[in-house]
């Protein structure tokens, strides 16, 4: 994991794969240095739930394409994609799941 100022991006964290494409098992997680303790926990968690859809092969980049269940969506804005839609709704389920554990 990596802790670096991400303000000029304008990113709170990102997901890297750092070996193969075909059976990731090595990632980098990058987490902006200058976050609450909740937008860090948030973060974190969104960025695993990355980690989980390229482990379990839902998330796959290939030729320099991003593939979510085999369809490529290269082309799609940020916002569309579905793999950030999981991942957003999967930090806050995860999050209030922590916050739940840790009361």
């Amino acid at each position: 994991m990596l802790h670096r100022g991400l303000l000029r991006e304008g990113v709170f964290g990102y997901c890297s794969v750092q070996d193969c494409d075909s059976r990731p098992r090595s990632f980098l997680i990058e987490i902006h240095n200058f976050l609450s303790s909740e937008d860090y926990s948030k973060t974190l968690l969104h960025e695993l739930w990355h980690v989980n859809q390229h482990v379990k092969g839902a998330l796959r980049d290939k030729r320099g394409k991003r593939y979510w269940r085999g369809v490529d969506y290269s082309t799609t804005d940020y916002s569309d994609q579905p793999w950030e839609q999981q991942a957003f709704i999967m930090e806050n389920v995860l999050y209030q799941e922590y916050l739940t554990e840790c009361q």
